[in-house]
């Protein structure tokens, strides 16, 4: 692991009993990357952050964060990791001012002060009200400011911004930014809400059934996924011929296929090869090509009006 390497698993692997939660999961995250943790309910996404952070052993396979075996994490790394819980578990019967006295002494020689305060005063938080009568956004924010004082290198956040309105949200993401424009940060971060993950991510790892699925940058994972509505004269053809279908569904005329890794060039090819009459590229924003990439191929309906 180099100095410029701050995240490295080789084939992290849990089982709880007989399920296999984390499958063989091999990843290097460079220093100062933004990287999106991306994975439906149950993908593995929490296990593989416990694992991260020392905090649950793997069944097989290693991983270390900053150089450091997470099986073994000392203090003085664990002094250069922020985490940021779902949940935001912060002791309700303290006040903001309270809070900050009793994690400073934990960082004696990296607190920085000038920067909880600053993020306080950029979220407009009551420093003297107590944390029980803050709203979940409130809370949100002061886990931020209080995993962000003693000035890590690397921020981990598992789902922060989970169940806050998305105004909050907004405010969230953009203190986050301010940070990491302001401090150059590495932040790996979890999140259910892909335009959270959208809005300030550089790269992103894709999580289905504790396997990567994809690590890439944004713009690489957007680009590789195509939605294309294609009308032919008559019925579709077989499309068992092209090129990385991911799903296709048929009415009538017309055909609606996913596909990974085909270009334009060679969709557009097959289709003219087909007698096609309409080709049209459909335009998919984050969230739309993470459920098109991570959906079944089974075809199951839902409803019942599905069938219709």
């Amino acid at each position: 692991m180099d100095n410029q390497t701050v995240i490295q698993t080789i084939d992290l692997t849990r089982y709880f009993g007989t399920f296999r939660a984390v499958d063989h999961v091999s990843l290097s995250i460079p220093k100062g990357c933004i990287c999106g943790l991306l994975g439906r309910n149950g993908a593995g996404k929490t296990t593989i952050i416990k694992m991260l952070l020392g905090l649950l052993p793997p069944t097989t396979g290693s991983s270390a964060v900053l150089g450091c075996d997470s099986t073994a994490i000392t203090p003085a790394i664990r002094q250069r990791v922020g985490y940021v819980t779902e949940g935001h578990h912060l002791y309700r019967y303290m006040s903001i001012d309270q809070l900050r006295n009793f994690q400073k002494p934990f960082f004696p020689d990296q607190w920085d002060n000038d920067l909880f305060n600053e993020m306080i005063e950029y979220f407009d938080l009551p420093r003297k009200k107590k944390v029980k009568n803050f709203s979940n956004g409130q809370r949100a924010q002061v886990s931020l400011a209080l995993a962000i004082a003693p000035n890590p290198e690397l921020l981990i956040m598992d789902d922060p911004t989970l169940g806050l309105d998305a105004a909050i949200r907004r405010q969230f993401l953009e203190g986050m930014i301010h940070l990491i424009q302001s401090r150059g940060k590495t932040i790996l971060f979890s999140s259910h809400i892909l335009s959270d993950v959208e809005r300030v991510s550089d790269r992103i790892i894709v999580i289905d059934k504790g396997a990567v699925r994809a690590d890439c940058t944004l713009d690489q994972f957007q680009n590789s996924i195509r939605k294309t509505a294609i009308k032919f004269p008559a019925k579709p053809p077989s499309v068992d011929t092209l090129q990385g279908l991911l799903h296709q569904r048929a009415d009538s005329n017309q055909l609606e296929i996913v596909t990974v890794g085909a270009s334009e060039n060679q969709i557009e090819a097959w289709a003219k090869q087909n007698n096609a009459s309409v080709v049209k590229f459909i335009p998919m924003n984050l969230e739309d090509t993470f459920i098109e990439y991570t959906q079944p191929k089974s075809g199951k309906k839902l409803f019942q009006w599905e069938k219709i």
